[in-house]
């Protein structure tokens, strides 16, 4: 069990209703990844994910965070899996629109391991996959944790390309902010999302190119790879301790959740 040394909390607006929210984050002895919004508490688990759609909400009847993926993932990168975490509106901070920012905060908090903790490993008892139409998603045994991500999106340096994770390129993994194509900004605010979209939060795509300068190749390929490592934490088994390869073919948050539900029966400590 892990958690932070210290009580921290950070404030920001959300990527999608733009409305500020303080986050306060309490060290924990319970073993699990807990919110409380508004008075009310639910765990972060595939259990308590209520939508997909353009981003995981977790929550219940009584209360719900929106956009936790990055924070999920954040945890993951630092193995917390005790952590008590306190919101005032219902939409996490976007902060610059990766893990980034949590991971460095989380670090200043300080991480808090048990003394002799080793990190439990975990497989699958076999394959695991999803597969409808053009969307695949595959998981495998392995000796080594390995992502590999595939897209095919309408622009010009997102057509058939495909990035993976390894030990090497985590930080790269860590700061890929999210993105979407800026021709969809407004529609989407007409519908009430992505009004706190930020040239700084988020990498805007252009017919040709891009709103700002991408942080490193790939960048939208490996923030797909983050939402993913953020999904699957959920099964309540940090996926950064999977012997298992990945392979990923233009899916998204919905089939993360769906594959998430069916690896959490199949994975088995090794």
């Amino acid at each position: 069990m892990t958690t932070i040394l210290k009580e921290i909390s950070i404030s920001g607006n959300g990527l999608m209703k733009n409305k500020p929210c303080n986050v306060r984050f309490c060290p924990s002895k319970e073993g699990k990844i807990r919110y409380f919004v508004k008075g009310n508490s639910f765990d972060a688990s595939l259990d308590n994910v209520l939508s997909t759609d353009h981003c995981v909400v977790l929550g219940n009847k009584k209360s719900s965070a929106m956009l936790t993926e990055h924070l999920t993932a954040a945890l993951a990168f630092c193995s917390i899996d005790s952590i008590d975490i306190y919101m005032d509106e219902e939409e996490v901070p976007a902060l610059d629109g990766s893990s980034k920012q949590w991971v460095e905060l989380f670090k200043k908090a300080g991480i808090e391991k048990h003394l002799f903790q080793k990190a439990k490993c975990y497989t699958v008892s076999e394959p695991v996959y999803y597969l409808n139409g053009k969307t695949s998603l595959v998981v495998l045994p392995s000796e080594e944790f390995y992502i590999s991500y595939a897209v095919n999106y309408n622009h010009p340096d997102l057509t058939r390309k495909w990035a993976a994770y390894n030990r090497k390129n985590i930080e790269e993994v860590i700061s890929a902010r999210t993105f979407g194509f800026y021709k969809d900004l407004k529609k989407y605010q007409m519908l009430g999302f992505a009004n706190g979209v930020t040239i700084e939060n988020t990498l805007g795509l252009t017919d040709d190119g891009y709103t700002s300068d991408p942080r490193f190749e790939n960048e939208p390929i490996k923030h797909k790879i983050l939402d993913l490592i953020g999904d699957f934490y959920l099964t309540g088994v940090n996926p950064l301790n999977l012997k298992c390869q990945i392979l990923v073919k233009e899916a998204g948050h919905a089939v993360h959740i769906k594959t998430a539900k069916l690896l959490k029966d199949k994975l088995i400590e090794k």
